[in-house]
């Protein structure tokens, strides 16, 4: 179970001491902001990722193995224009996610998703344990 908990950063990293500065910054908002909130559940023979990624459509969500890293990445690119006599109204809205998770104990080639109501769940089957071979030596 421990294997499938996000990577963190370093905190002793001088490359991250800007990234780690945001964090202190906008405090526990920082973290809401590049990442996305994800349960982790153990179901015997599998792991269950629950991740929540609300307003995205399927298209704009990626699920990237490789190696023994699995990465969820999420974009999101909304405009709305409104035209009233003189007056016009643009917004727009941008948003990206990111998550890496170790799955050196998952069978990679069995992994499912499924998006339903800005719910990712990813089944992760667990790799069948292998029990060290026995053999007996002759002494020669």
């Amino acid at each position: 179970m421990f294997d499938l908990l996000p990577f963190e950063r370093r905190r002793n990293d001088m490359m991250n001491f800007f990234g780690d500065w945001g964090k202190d910054f906008f405090g526990e908002m920082g973290d809401q902001i590049s990442a996305f909130r994800t349960d982790i559940m153990d179901k015997g023979d599998r792991y269950l990722l629950e991740a929540e990624l609300p307003g995205f459509d399927k298209k704009d969500i990626d699920i990237d193995i490789n190696g023994d890293t699995l990465t969820i990445s999420a974009k999101h690119e909304a405009s709305k224009e409104d035209k009233k006599d003189n007056y016009i109204r643009r917004e727009r809205s941008y948003g990206s996610f990111v998550r890496s998770f170790d799955v050196s104990t998952i069978d990679a080639a069995n992994i499912k998703a499924a998006y339903n109501n800005g719910i990712l769940e990813l089944t992760l089957p667990k790799l069948a344990e292998q029990k060290p071979e026995s053999r007996k030596i002759d002494i020669g």
